[in-house]
């Protein structure tokens, strides 16, 4: 079965790029310098960010449904990032490289399934959570932290 994985769009963290630390921290965000490789995984262009380059750290509604799985959390956004990952059939190297929690939901953005793996094993579950017709998308997030990952539905 193909798939599709896609980052966040960079529009709406458009605004924060640039910003100062005060003008940041008002809107309840914070930017940090990548110091480790890895250590800083950007969700718009699902990459790693190299050290000495410069991301946001901002709360992210990344289940925004008004459902009791309505969720936000922290994620990293690469200041000046322009370009969404958006790609089929294959997996970013930060997703690849770490344990992660997969959640299937429903059209009415229920949780109906959600396992953990270990990255370089998440195809086949990808494959298992997309060929029940009752999924309509999945969520990828990094267990360790807890933090989203990535949007993955069929392609």
């Amino acid at each position: 079965m193909s798939y599709r994985i896609t980052g966040l769009s960079p529009a709406p963290f458009r605004p924060l790029f640039g910003l100062s630390e005060a003008a940041l921290a008002a809107e309840g965000a914070r930017r940090v310098v990548a110091d480790e490789k890895p250590g800083f995984p950007d969700r718009i262009e699902l990459r790693d960010a190299e050290p000495g380059e410069a991301l946001l750290l901002v709360n992210y509604l990344h289940q925004p449904a008004g459902t009791p799985y309505r969720s936000s959390h922290a994620v990293f956004v690469l200041e000046g990032a322009t370009e969404t990952y958006d790609r089929i059939g294959e997996v970013p190297a930060p997703l690849l490289a770490r344990t992660l929690s997969l959640r299937a939901f429903d059209a009415g953005h229920m949780m109906i399934d959600a396992d953990l793996v270990e990255g370089a094993a998440l195809e086949p579950l990808i494959e298992r959570f997309l060929a029940d017709p009752k999924t309509a998308y999945l969520h990828a997030h990094y267990a360790r932290r807890g933090c989203y990952a990535a949007r993955i539905e069929r392609a």
